[in-house]
């Protein structure tokens, strides 16, 4: 399977990973990790950048405004000025398949005119013109399911069943997409691991992963290092890597395409391992 990605083309034919890189002080991983004086350095962004690149990274996901539970919305230029002067420098500089992380219409429209390969939408393009917009970029687009809004997504999320709801939600939105001209060689889904679910939820949606592969779309996960592993195993943020690793190597096993990480070397080591046992032996 390969995906058309601008002037790139991510062969999905093996699980890929996609490097996290947030342009925002308040992110609940990496917020503030590329500030200086309270500005955001681009050198310092660049640098992480072509870290995770060498790392073995396909995908360099780039977020200008927090999406974790509680996180307080910024303005459209704001995000524009966190964006698109990254966007510009990794594509320039470094050739890199960027994503960007955005809602907005205004943001679409201006980071695939920077060069970005791919759009990854929390809102599943929900906001008035983002349909549009992303339709009109020629980019492929990840579209996820979120119960609420991030200011409140944790404060009682409730489900018949989780699964049910969250292929309802992604196949009335694949046909949204379809009808507003993006071709379903552009989509991606997303089940939204912690956005509007609890540990149980979390579980259920990985244990019946391939419930979601089995639509026929690229399917891209992200539980690197989240509140559910807190749940799950009592570590704090800094002590889930090998959470993470579990979590990603799951999800791969299940038939997901895209990993979404802020760990990129110790999760392409993992899915490394997990190609060789399933490639033949020299003898």
């Amino acid at each position: 399977m390969q995906l058309a990605c601008g002037t790139h083309r991510l062969d999905l034919s093996r699980p890929q990973v996609m490097g996290i890189l947030n342009t925002t002080p308040d992110s609940f991983s990496d917020g503030g990790h590329y500030y200086r004086n309270g500005q955001l350095s681009l050198a310092r962004a660049l640098e992480r950048g072509r870290q995770m690149l060498a790392e073995g990274a396909a995908i360099i996901d780039v977020g200008g405004e927090s999406t974790r539970p509680g996180a307080v919305p910024v303005s459209e230029q704001e995000e524009l000025d966190r964006v698109v002067p990254v966007v510009e420098r990794l594509v320039a500089e470094l050739g890199a398949l960027v994503s960007v992380d955005t809602s907005r219409p205004g943001v679409i429209r201006e980071a695939a005119a920077a060069g970005a390969g791919m759009l990854n939408d929390v809102r599943a393009l929900t906001r008035d013109g983002a349909l549009q917009a992303a339709a009109d970029t020629g980019l492929p687009v990840c579209v996820m399911h979120m119960q609420g809004q991030p200011d409140t997504m944790q404060a009682q999320p409730a489900y018949g069943d989780v699964v049910s709801e969250v292929k309802g939600f992604l196949h009335h939105r694949i046909d949204a997409c379809r009808a507003a001209g993006i071709g379903p060689e552009r989509l991606i889904l997303d089940p939204g691991f912690g956005f509007g679910k609890t540990l149980a939820h979390n579980l259920a949606l990985l244990r019946r992963l391939p419930e979601l592969v089995a639509l026929g779309y690229p399917v891209l996960v992200g539980m690197s290092r989240k509140s559910m592993l807190e749940h799950l195993l009592g570590r704090a943020l800094e002590d889930r890597l090998a959470g993470s690793l579990a979590l990603a190597l799951a999800a791969a096993q299940r038939g997901a395409h895209i990993i979404r990480v802020h760990d990129v070397a110790a999760t392409r080591d993992v899915l490394d391992v997990e190609a060789a046992l399933h490639s033949p032996l020299d003898d």
